[in-house]
């Protein structure tokens, strides 16, 4: 299996990997769009031809942001949904609204080292949000992905994936200290894990899902950190970027990989894989900055597991919200 590689690099925007591509036809879905890297992988997508929805837990951002797209892209049918990951009632409400054909599903809303909480269904906030909810919006969206014909799903993770591989004794911290940064990072190794099985179980409905890291970019994601921490974490980036570690991206070029593995041609039927600039990352025991991916998020065991696991959760969720 060769690794998929190209000319794109950490400098690369969503707008120039869109150059030359035509989604006419298509049709898109991309959560957390009115904000950082998902309003500019929503634009790029737009700016290609595709119908884009913004799934967007607040829909003021969301006209704006729509109204902002419309005017750079020049498409009048951006279309504003309300999805709040966080309450499986609104998952399923969006999913069972949605008619037609899927193409394209971008799972980029996230939220990250938040204090402990929990979600309306009682989930741990960041597992439950990051994982579960996007788990139960692909598994809801089935049917309009197949109907697709040559669907993909895109999987936003992150490099802090190697924090922590998914706890399934304790997947919701009730018998760990709550530490948000290992939540983070098992929400995020669940992304890719979901990615793998959801080749595995759907690749014969023409459903691919790809896992990628954006990443360093500055955006909203970081409104938990203290004005402290922020600026610590600012001055280790500029460090990491004079050693050649990484440097820190744009929202434009952090969009760059979710176009790619959206949109290029390079991944027709390719799935389970997680990707970086726009490359396919490397398998490695040890990140080099941001750089790789380690084994246990491709764990082909895992994610079986993990997607059982959801189901189960859901099931549970949705037999309480019955009753």
């Amino acid at each position: 299996m060769n690794r998929i590689t190209n000319d794109f690099d950490d400098t690369t925007t969503a707008m120039q990997v869109m150059d030359g591509l035509d989604l006419t036809g298509r049709r898109a879905i991309v959560t957390g769009a009115a904000s950082g890297i998902g309003v500019e992988t929503a634009r790029a997508l737009a700016h290609g031809g595709a119908q884009v929805t913004l799934a967007v837990r607040d829909v003021e951002a969301g006209e704006r942001a729509k109204a902002d797209i419309a005017f750079t892209s020049g498409r009048d049918d951006v279309r504003v949904a309300r999805l709040d990951l966080a309450d499986l009632r609104s998952v399923d409400a969006f999913t069972h609204e949605w008619q037609g054909p899927l193409h394209i599903l971008v799972n980029n809303a996230g939220v990250m080292d938040t204090p402990q909480g929990a979600t309306a269904q009682g989930w741990e906030t960041q597992f439950g949000v990051n994982h579960l909810g996007h788990f139960a919006l692909a598994t809801g969206l089935h049917d309009g992905l197949a109907a697709a014909g040559d669907a993909r799903v895109v999987s936003v993770s992150s490099s802090g994936h190697a924090a922590s591989p998914v706890v399934f004794d304790d997947l919701f911290f009730e018998r760990r200290d709550y530490e948000p940064g290992l939540a983070y990072g098992q929400s995020k190794t669940a992304n890719v894990l979901f990615a793998v099985e959801a080749t595995r179980r759907w690749a014969m409905d023409g459903i691919t899902a790809n896992a990628l890291t954006p990443g360093g970019v500055w955006t909203p994601l970081q409104r938990h950190w203290s004005a402290e921490r922020r600026a610590a974490n600012e001055e280790n980036a500029r460090q990491a970027e004079a050693a050649g570690l990484f440097r820190m991206k744009t929202p434009e070029q952090g969009a760059a990989t979710s176009v790619f593995l959206a949109a290029s041609p390079r991944v027709y039927g390719i799935g389970g894989r997680y990707f970086e600039d726009c490359h396919e990352a490397e398998v490695v025991d040890q990140l080099r900055g941001l750089a790789g991916v380690l084994p246990h998020a491709l764990d082909r065991d895992a994610a079986r597991q993990l997607w059982d696991a959801s189901a189960q959760l859901l099931a549970a969720a949705r037999t309480d919200m019955a009753s």
